[in-house]
């Protein structure tokens, strides 16, 4: 039987955890031959890892903080073929991973990553938060030559094969870009961006506007110098 692993990083995240992981569409993808891990990666002071455990996800506790380092944590202990991530807020659309999976396979793709601007809720990012991430996305076409529309969605379903090839650095939110990078530009998988809905977060904010956008930034040229 194929295995998908749906890994998800958590930070204090116990108002959405629980919603979060049972949105995810289990019984779908089980009846698509897959069977399924659920994966959330906790570093939080809160209760998030006992509800996601509650909830039947298996919890691997990452006390080292940073968006990109509890993914590779979790990518190391992901067991499927098929990797595909979201946050733990509800603001990616779970129940669009079997289509997403769908696509994958009969389209022979290895990565497919998402525009959270297809279908935006009103009120699900700041102006500031767009302004910022098309800044980003703009310098991710220049250096990379990538005709992505959203160079930071979180939400992505590739193939595991593509992490033997990556050279993922990045231990913040910067990964969000690099892993894109490698998968689009250097390795040159077949790769495709989907429109998708990106609703209101539950819980707080984390993203730290002004030092995550620069930082974000200035790892796109460190990118683009040191590969």
């Amino acid at each position: 039987m194929k295995t998908i692993s749906i890994v998800i990083p958590a930070l204090n995240e116990e108002d959405g955890i629980v919603q979060t992981i049972n949105a995810i569409p289990k019984l779908a993808l089980e009846s698509m031959g897959y069977q399924v891990q659920i994966l959330v990666v906790d570093g939080s002071s809160d209760n998030t890892g006992h509800l996601a455990e509650k909830a039947g996800a298996e919890v691997v506790y990452e006390p080292r903080l940073g968006y990109g380092r509890a993914y590779k944590t979790g990518f190391a202990h992901a067991k499927g073929d098929i990797i595909a991530t979201a946050d733990a807020d509800m603001t990616y659309p779970l129940e669009e991973i079997p289509n997403l999976v769908n696509m994958l396979e009969e389209e022979s793709i290895d990565f497919l990553t998402t525009n959270r601007y297809g279908y935006m809720e009103r009120g699900a990012m700041a102006p500031l938060h767009r302004l910022g991430n098309a800044v980003l996305t703009i310098t991710t076409r220049l250096l990379f030559r990538l005709k992505l529309n959203d160079s930071q969605s979180g939400m992505w379903v590739f193939r595991r094969a593509l992490l033997d090839k990556a050279i993922l650095r990045s231990d913040s939110m910067s990964l969000s870009e690099e892993l894109k990078i490698e998968a689009c530009h250097f390795i040159r998988c077949r790769w495709k961006e989907v429109p998708i809905r990106y609703g209101t977060r539950i819980g707080k904010v984390k993203l730290r506007t002004w030092r995550d956008g620069f930082g974000n930034l200035l790892y796109l040229i460190k990118k683009r110098v040191r590969r």
